[in-house]
């Protein structure tokens, strides 16, 4: 891991190799799904599970508001002093310090604070999308927390936050926020041809096949980072349904390719990290990957896209 100091804590996009915080990772992917799932319990329902993600945050990752009959309540796991936040309405909270623990203890410790602020919540006990999937309560297997690699994650999530915001501002059609989806633990981005899509196959371990019909109702193009894929993790960008030719479009990004085995583009993150213009190396993939399923496609591209940038000659 890299050293860091005051003078240079969020500068540049920091290294991070997998192997040196792998455990960390996995635990943090669980605890991530108990949060997730607190805030799933109470949103409603909105198209393509956009109620369930996490977001980036100045601090780490936020649940943002979530409702309750109470009133409202948020959770913040918040990387810079290595607490789980929770705060309501009312002005109480609990604080539930992030440190090497089970799962099985997060998970306990998350529900006797919400016990104490009156925050009644169920959610289903199992995690979802790995392999296999011990439910939170019994899972003392996965307990490790490296307070410098969880914060080392998150300033990777804030560098690729930051530039995926920019690529989705290019896109005046119907789009993702940039959010964090805790199932398979990457941050996304999704595009939106205005089309409806052949019903998904599903196939996501322990994840129920209607999730996957809802996720990908309508044909998309959709992009993100998660923490695997290559030595420092990855970037990917795909399309569903995937357009003919899509597999074969050649990019002219250095170490970028197709993986026939995901089915998607992959940048591995140490490419962007390593490059002269790291923003400009992401945001051309980002734009390449979203032209090559676009195009085959057959999307309205002039009725989706915009340009981010044409009102500031006006602004006062």
């Amino acid at each position: 891991m890299e050293p860091s100091g005051p003078e240079t804590e969020l500068a540049g996009w920091p290294l991070l190799r997998l192997d040196e915080w792998a455990q960390t990772r996995d635990t943090l992917h669980l605890w991530t799904q108990v949060v997730g799932k607190i805030r799933m319990a109470h949103a409603p329902m909105l198209n393509h599970w956009w109620q369930v993600p996490l977001y980036l945050s100045p601090r780490g990752l936020t649940t943002s508001s979530i409702p309750h009959p109470r009133g409202a309540f948020d959770i913040e796991f918040d990387f810079c002093d290595h607490q789980l936040r929770i705060r309501a309405a009312n002005g109480t909270g609990q604080t539930i310090p992030l440190r090497p623990m089970p799962t099985a203890g997060f998970h306990a410790e998350v529900f006797e604070a919400l016990d104490r602020l009156g925050l009644d919540t169920a959610i289903r006990p199992t995690p979802v999308e790995v392999e296999p999937a011990v439910p939170f309560a019994e899972d003392h297997q996965h307990a490790s927390y490296d307070p410098a690699a969880a914060r080392l994650f998150w300033r990777q999530l804030l560098q690729a936050d930051r530039v995926m915001n920019r690529f989705r501002s290019h896109f005046s059609g119907k789009a993702s926020p940039v959010h964090f989806f805790w199932g398979a633990m990457d941050l996304v981005c999704t595009r939106f041809s205005g089309r409806t899509a052949p019903r998904h196959p599903g196939g996501a371990p322990n994840c129920a096949d209607w999730v996957m019909v809802e996720a990908y109702s309508h044909e998309v193009s959709s992009c993100g980072f998660w923490p695997g894929g290559g030595e420092e993790g990855a970037f990917y960008s795909y399309a569903y349904p995937e357009p003919e030719g899509f597999s074969a479009h050649r990019l002219s990004i250095d170490g970028a390719f197709y993986s026939q085995e995901l089915r998607e583009f992959v940048l591995p993150y140490e490419c962007v990290r390593g490059a002269k213009d790291p923003d400009g190396e992401l945001m051309r993939f980002l734009q390449e990957t979203y032209a090559a399923a676009a195009g085959p496609g057959n999307w309205d591209r002039a009725r989706l896209e915009t340009d981010p940038d044409r009102w500031l000659g006006l602004l006062p």
